[in-house]
């Protein structure tokens, strides 16, 4: 039998099964987001698919009742962790009424669900940074323990957004995770004409705080990396930079064609490595996946997203006069 790296890091069989249900969800949907586009059913997606690994271990190492995210995005494997449901995810994908995110009003992508703490982004790419900073300098004033956790592509690690909340978390020791899910492309721009260090978390020491990079297709690795961060804000110790590599196995979103520049033998190099499947074998070799509950498991999230389809593509848009609420004051 492998190793189990699992129980190294405190995770019980129960709740690696979880992680591996949660990444194979957030695939399942996003698969069938894009074949409702093309089917002209909804107008845009911009994909997960390549990185549930990093999103679904970095979430389950945060604390689900009290932490922050603030996520880019992509990142549907982290605020299915932290509680949107598959229905929730269509609805914004329909653009209908009952969409948490902005019902109805904005773009898929921009996540947000207040009671879960899920913070809403917006469409300037890197804007959640210095949020997030602002978060974690809330809980540092009001000693509250909580932690700020952000994530970002490596496009946006050149933005000054990101510099600006790296520099201001690391002066004051604020407990904020910065995560650079690196995919590398920033839409059509490879990673070699982004950036001249060699890893995004070289520009750590720049804003004194420690940075790690890690296999983004190990929901394990990424766990522990984050657990260890977020243990050293709560402690008071500052800001980490985790940058997880991984690969973006769809084009950037539905409105653009990869095949403009990355060939189909690239392609193939990165499905090879696909973290949903190599997850599953390491589940398998460790015993504590079975095909017979893999089948379970598929069958199950499948069931979710048919109901969630259905449900959303059923429901109400918004009335047209509800346009400007929230926009004006209302007497």
């Amino acid at each position: 039998m492998a190793e189990n790296r699992h129980q190294a890091l405190g995770l019980s069989d129960e709740t690696v099964l979880q992680m591996y249900e949660t990444m194979l969800l957030a695939r399942k949907i996003d698969e069938r987001m894009w074949l409702l586009n093309r089917a002209g059913k909804i107008p845009f997606v911009i994909s997960c698919q390549g990185q549930e690994a990093a999103q679904v271990g970095a979430a389950f190492a945060l604390d689900r009742t009290k932490d922050y995210v603030l996520p880019y995005y992509r990142d549907m494997g982290v605020v299915l962790t932290f509680g949107m449901t598959p229905t929730e995810l269509m609805l914004s994908a329909f653009a209908k009424a009952e969409d948490p995110n902005s019902g109805g009003r904005q773009m898929p992508g921009h996540f947000g669900k207040k009671k879960n703490r899920i913070v809403t982004g917006s469409s300037p790419v890197t804007t959640q940074v210095p949020h997030a900073v602002g978060i974690a300098l809330a809980a540092k004033m009001e000693k509250k323990d909580f932690v700020a956790f952000v994530t970002f592509g490596e496009g946006s690690s050149n933005q000054g957004d990101f510099h600006e909340g790296a520099n201001f978390a690391g002066v004051h020791k604020l407990p904020v995770i910065f995560m650079c899910e690196n995919n590398k492309y920033a839409i059509s721009v490879p990673i070699s004409k982004q950036l001249a260090c060699e890893k995004v978390s070289d520009r750590a020491i720049g804003y004194g705080m420690p940075g790690y990079t890690v296999d983004g297709n190990d929901p394990l690795e990424v766990y522990r990396v984050v657990k260890e961060a977020a243990d050293r804000a709560r402690r008071g110790e500052g800001p980490t930079l985790i940058e997880t590599v991984s690969y973006r196995l769809t084009s950037h979103s539905s409105d653009d064609d990869q095949r403009a520049y990355r060939s189909e033998e690239e392609l193939e190099e990165a499905r090879a490595k696909d973290p949903i499947i190599s997850f599953a074998k390491y589940l398998k070799e460790v015993g504590v996946l079975t095909d017979e509950l893999e089948k379970e498991i598929h069958d199950r999230v499948m069931k979710q997203v048919n109901e969630a389809t259905d449900y959303a593509e059923k429901a109400p848009y918004a009335e047209p006069e509800h346009a400007l609420k929230y926009v004006y004051a209302e007497k």
